[in-house]
């Protein structure tokens, strides 16, 4: 053989296993929530696009993601090849469980996705608009059994900022917090509960199907593909957006966290990913580097505060 030619055959044989590094990425939730299904359509986009040659995924539940958390900074310390899915739960369950290891213990990569909560009945509810939970809540706040996940995440803050906003006392929420999506889907559609808050994507293909009903979404603007009104137009002046994140293990060098976020950024920017945002109705807030670290300060800094005002954290 040509010299030259095995000498490019070579080349290109480690330039393809210089980016194509094995994956495996911990989802610190139960399987069916929304860490659930951003790191498994991670892994089909990564393996699908060629980013990864293999890329497994693991589910660690408990605690909005500390317990997952508290195991991946100290198991994986050092390994280049171990991803952590996290994001506005996580922020909130640290704060809350007043947790030993944070966000500081890991390495951030990215911002991956925004996405609106969703509040939601059963389809055999007595409440049929948003103006009949309010005055449910205004009339016996306690009364109003909410179905989400973790204590502190996102949809715990949106129940109590709803309260809030309202003028009833956020600290009265009668909140039940579940470890993950599926088990909270249970609990509403079984009527075990007044009122379900959570992701869209988890409760897409159960309102498409008539067996959920679509109270409010929390973003600023409605969601397309989405039936239903935004808290604002429903005439609550609140706008929420879950964000969700990926981060490194602690201990990797620069070059290894360079080539981590190459890797998912590419991941960001594929057919495959793309496709994803659109089917689950994932917003695109793709944000890496320095200004990702500036904007997850603002974010961990903000979030405290909130929780302080709804009663959460002292």
């Amino acid at each position: 053989m040509n010299k030259l030619l095995l000498a490019a055959l070579v080349s290109g044989a480690l330039s393809v296993s210089a980016f194509a590094a094995d994956y495996t990425i911990m989802a610190p939730a139960a399987p069916g929530g929304g860490w659930d299904q951003t790191a498994r359509s991670m892994q089909e986009a990564m393996t699908a696009d060629g980013i990864s040659g293999n890329v497994q995924v693991t589910n660690v539940p408990g605690a909005g993601g500390t317990i997952g958390l508290a195991q991946f900074a100290t198991q994986d310390a050092g390994n280049p090849d171990a991803l952590i899915v996290g994001g506005y739960v996580m922020v909130g369950a640290i704060l809350t469980n007043m947790a030993p290891v944070t966000l500081n213990d890991v390495t951030p990569i990215a911002r991956l996705t925004g996405e609106a909560v969703a509040i939601v009945v059963p389809a055999a509810s007595d409440i049929q608009t948003l103006d009949d939970l309010i005055a449910k809540l205004k009339e016996n706040t306690g009364a109003v059994s909410w179905a989400g996940g973790s204590a502190g995440g996102v949809d715990h803050i949106t129940a109590g900022l709803i309260a809030k906003t309202i003028g009833v006392d956020p600290t009265q929420v009668n909140y039940i917090a579940y470890s993950g999506g599926g088990e909270a889907l249970a609990a509403i559609l079984g009527n075990q509960v007044t009122v379900g808050i959570s992701g869209i994507s988890e409760f897409s293909s159960q309102i498409a199907a008539g067996e959920l009903r679509l109270l409010a979404v929390s973003s600023e603007d409605r969601v397309p593909g989405i039936d239903g009104p935004t808290l604002k137009e429903a005439g609550v002046d609140l706008a929420v957006q879950n964000w969700r994140m990926v981060a490194a293990a602690p201990g990797i060098t620069e070059e290894q966290k360079a080539s981590i976020t190459a890797d998912i950024k590419k991941m960001a920017e594929s057919d495959a990913w793309k496709k994803t945002l659109e089917t689950k109705g994932w917003v695109d807030t793709y944000l890496d580097g320095e200004a990702f670290d500036t904007q997850l300060a603002a974010d961990i800094s903000a979030t405290e505060a909130i929780l302080k005002d709804i009663g959460l954290v002292q």
